[in-house]
């Protein structure tokens, strides 16, 4: 079997949401300039969803897609990915894998690595598709039966009353673990420090000590920060502390770790199993998040889960895509892959023109079933 062509199409629909829909956002890195610290949640959207996605077919006619994917990831598919692959066998995904990083070397983290990852994506989906079988089968599972998962609240107002209110919905629908974003950070001072431990009190006097809390800092804190904060909140026993600072301040990650008993979650932002390697050997991380859209695609996720397994730290990725994830997780044990996330809100836009809606029952996923990936985008909103 030969790849004949790799193209990108667009859908786009008017009105997905609701002008309301996005309630209220999350700090932000460029929050400690003050031109950027009172923006509201249009940051994380607007109301119409336009979303790109990678076709590879084969000479047998079997086709892998993958997304969705930003206007730039497509285009460096297009510009500089695709005469690389075109007239490969598709089953060949580790050879093609590294040819087409190391004919990025340029760019070997970042929106590059990400246009490697949903190739990757999708001929893994190719691959399932022409084998007749899920793509967790493909990977040598499932091994679990099923995975519990997280409410990622993500867009969520943060008012006192909200919170509760939402936090007990979560609860009732059967999640058993939940992560709130924070907010503020360094540049809003004391009074938005004040609002972050009011954030965590909140929930746990709302749902108690059962419910795994975890808290996103979404890499914008400093380390003296990020020391106040965690012994304003120690008492109220989060599951962890997501990304606190940049990516790349490995240092301060080893330093807030000595300096609480709060699991310290990261590398959603890292990239290959390079990167994955700088943060364990630090001992940077008790947890590690790298997206499988992101961090390199399947192939890469599978040699980043050995890693961090023999170094016995979980990994929990970000799941802005949920199928691809799931692959992952299921074909790990219980040991590797814990838990899957999944953003309530984010889930609504991401699957916004899949055929079928991927949800959590009961607070968990079973094991994927379906051919290939397991998604069918919706044409009829082709651009």
């Amino acid at each position: 079997m030969k790849i004949v062509d790799i193209n990108c199409f667009k859908l786009r629909k008017q009105e997905a949401v609701g002008e309301d829909f996005w309630e209220e956002r999350l700090a932000r890195p460029v929050d400690i300039y003050e031109r950027f610290r009172n923006d509201g949640p249009k940051v994380l959207g607007g109301t119409t969803v336009e979303q790109n996605f990678v076709e590879i077919s084969s000479d047998e006619g079997f086709k892998g897609i993958f997304g969705p994917i930003s206007d730039n990831i497509a285009n460096i598919i297009m510009r500089d990915l695709k005469r690389l692959i075109v007239g490969e066998d598709p089953f060949a995904v580790e050879k093609i894998w590294d040819i087409i990083y190391r004919h990025q070397v340029h760019g070997r983290k970042g929106e590059c690595v990400m246009a490697i990852s949903a190739v990757d994506c999708a001929l893994w989906d190719l691959i399932g598709k022409a084998r007749g079988e899920p793509v967790v089968k493909l990977l040598g599972g499932p091994v679990q039966e099923k995975v519990p998962a997280y409410a990622s609240m993500l867009g969520f107002s943060l008012k006192p009353e909200e919170v509760s209110r939402r936090s007990l919905e979560v609860a009732e629908e059967g999640f058993t673990a939940m992560k709130w974003f924070f907010r503020y950070g360094p540049g809003s001072g004391l009074s938005g420090m004040q609002k972050n431990v009011e954030l965590v009190k909140t929930i746990r006097e709302t749902v108690g000590y059962d419910m795994d809390l975890m808290l996103d800092c979404w890499m914008s804190w400093t380390l003296p920060y990020a020391v106040k904060m965690v012994k304003k909140i120690e008492k109220y026993e989060p599951a962890w502390l997501e990304e606190p600072f940049m990516p790349d301040d490995i240092d301060s990650y080893i330093k807030l770790r000595r300096a609480t008993d709060i699991p310290i979650a990261g590398g959603e932002h890292e990239y290959t199993r390079w990167g994955v390697k700088e943060l364990l050997k630090h001992e940077a991380v008790d947890i590690l998040q790298t997206d499988v859209t992101w961090a390199g695609g399947i192939t890469e996720m599978k040699k980043i889960c050995a890693l961090a397994s023999s170094e016995g730290i979980p990994v929990i990725p970000h799941a802005g895509w949920t199928e691809p994830s799931q692959a992952i997780i299921f074909s790990n044990p219980q040991s590797v892959c814990p838990m899957i996330e999944y953003l309530l809100k984010f889930a609504v836009i991401q699957q916004t023109f899949n055929k079928e809606k991927l949800k959590p029952s009961k607070g968990y996923f079973y094991a994927p079933s379906k051919i290939g990936l397991g998604f069918e985008p919706d044409m009829k909103w082709l651009t």
